[in-house]
């Protein structure tokens, strides 16, 4: 019987947890927007590892100091650290992959 040499077996490969906001004005157009393409982004590229709060500023409007928001609507990574801050609808598939930190631009 031929001999099988088993390789030892490589350690489980850790994937980072990302916590994201999402400031929004209401259910505005760039809001909508911005939330489906969030969505859309997050399960192509961290599925399963990723959890998305809203925060409504129209709702809410004392939040806004939490995070500094300035704009909106703003997309906040809370994890993994460094804390990122995206401004707008989140179109820019590219943009927001490079500021989660998910891309790098050589």
């Amino acid at each position: 019987m031929p001999r099988v040499t088993l390789a030892p077996a490589s350690p489980p490969v850790q994937h980072k947890e990302y916590l994201l906001r999402l400031y929004v004005a209401g259910e505005t157009a760039k809001s909508v927007a911005a939330l489906a393409n969030l969505r859309r982004i997050c399960e192509s590229h961290l599925a399963g590892r990723y959890s998305i709060e809203v925060i409504d500023l129209i709702a809410n409007p004392q939040l806004a100091a939490g995070d500094q928001i300035l704009a909106l609507p703003t997309l906040v990574r809370r994890l993994p650290e460094p804390m990122t801050k995206i401004i707008g609808n989140l179109s820019n598939e590219e943009r927001v992959l490079v500021g989660l930190d998910l891309l790098t631009v050589g």
